[in-house]
């Protein structure tokens, strides 16, 4: 990964196979493959994801997520990308919720 913060985490994202970026429909930059989304960002340090219930308590669990931070019973997690382990992090959870939709497809 190159680049810190926003940037860091859109550049990989941005070069997992398949995957497209758009506009978010609150600001921000959405992330999508088959056209459903991976996870948004707000700004350059707010990274949303929803997750299953389990995934959603693990990685909150540990301390890599915050319950999300409009809507913390959801089944969102919001990411505040302050450290590069921050962004390692929003990766980490980014590619697994990736790889499970990919798989969904086959």
């Amino acid at each position: 990964m190159s680049g810190n913060g926003a940037a860091g985490l859109t550049e990989e994202l941005a070069s997992w196979d398949g995957v497209e970026t758009h506009p978010h429909r609150f600001g921000g930059i959405e992330f999508r493959v088959d056209g459903k989304e991976i996870g948004h960002l707000h700004g350059d340090r707010l990274f949303d994801l929803h997750l299953t219930p389990p995934e959603r308590d693990r990685w909150i669990g540990e301390g890599k997520a915050e319950p999300h931070h409009v809507y913390p019973e959801s089944g969102w997690v919001s990411v505040y990308l302050n450290t590069e382990q921050d962004v390692a992090n929003a990766i980490e959870m980014a590619r697994a919720k990736y790889d499970r939709m990919v798989r969904r497809r086959r």
